[in-house]
């Protein structure tokens, strides 16, 4: 501790002086100063500028948790707890989540349809169960909105669609997004909530053309669509709550920026080292 108050100060006061006032010796201080870094204090250095970069990266969004996810993707063996050290160390930190769950008014589900999810959120390939829902983006000219689907497998976004209007339209271009990336032929099930857009005649029928099978949350539960709601919270959390967007092109081009460059390449980076890790 002694040496290193005299390293910090060694442009401000004498190195003899310091040193006989904290009652070292100057033979003692030169060896500290020359003495090469331990080969953990090397590995340490290392490490925190792979996190800087990460964290850079992120836009200052990730905190230690997910830059340690990144870190294991890498190939790096470090704990969670070392990350979070090394990041204090270095004054960085994530921006926390919120948890709000917004309501929006439910509309009389259709005959047919029922809820074939039943919060199981999980696929066992491609393409088999996707999710969707609307958010709304608020911009200099009024609202943006905003509707994903999002594949349960991967957790990629495979279609979107904005719009200056929440119609039905809005939700079919994003599922038509959807279908065009589609890998097989056979039946997918689509998840929504009872909003007017996924109950109107127009989206149900092209549903049907499309060999897609509709399903529907309860009423009133928005944990029932439980994986797009927290896809919106990851946009608003590390992308739209930090912007003020002017214009909607504005926020066209930055959630388009997130949704391709950001997040899906984190689902993709994921997706095939969970690939690698099962095929060792």
């Amino acid at each position: 501790m002694k040496f290193h108050m005299i390293e910090r100060c060694r442009d401000a006061f004498p190195i003899n002086m310091m040193c006989r006032l904290l009652k070292v010796s100057t033979s003692g201080y030169y060896d500290w100063r020359d003495r090469k870094p331990s080969s953990r204090a090397q590995d340490n250095a290392r490490l925190s500028r792979k996190i800087v970069h990460i964290h850079l990266d992120s836009d200052g969004v990730f905190g230690s948790p997910r830059v340690w996810e990144e870190l294991r993707y890498a190939g790096e063996t470090c704990s969670l707890n070392r990350v979070a050290r090394l990041m204090k160390a270095s004054n960085l930190a994530g921006i926390p989540s919120i948890k709000k769950w917004g309501k929006r008014k439910s509309t009389q589900r259709p005959s047919h349809v029922r809820n074939h999810l039943e919060r199981d959120f999980t696929a066992s390939k491609p393409d088999i169960k996707w999710v969707t829902d609307i958010t709304y983006i608020r911009t200099g000219e009024g609202w943006l909105y905003l509707a994903v689907i999002i594949d349960l497998y991967s957790g990629l976004v495979v279609g979107w669609s904005m719009s200056h209007t929440m119609e039905k339209r809005l939700v079919i271009q994003a599922v038509l997004m959807a279908l065009w990336q589609k890998q097989h032929e056979s039946s997918v099930i689509l998840h929504s909530d009872r909003g007017s857009q996924f109950t109107s005649h127009e989206y149900q029928r092209f549903l049907v053309d499309h060999n897609i099978v509709s399903s529907m949350s309860a009423v009133g539960s928005c944990y029932d669509n439980a994986a797009a709601e927290s896809f919106f919270g990851l946009l608003k959390r590390e992308r739209v709550n930090r912007r003020h967007y002017m214009t909607r092109a504005e926020a066209r081009s930055d959630i388009f920026d997130y949704i391709e460059r950001f997040y899906n390449q984190r689902k993709k980076r994921k997706l095939k080292n969970n690939h690698q890790t099962t095929l060792n």
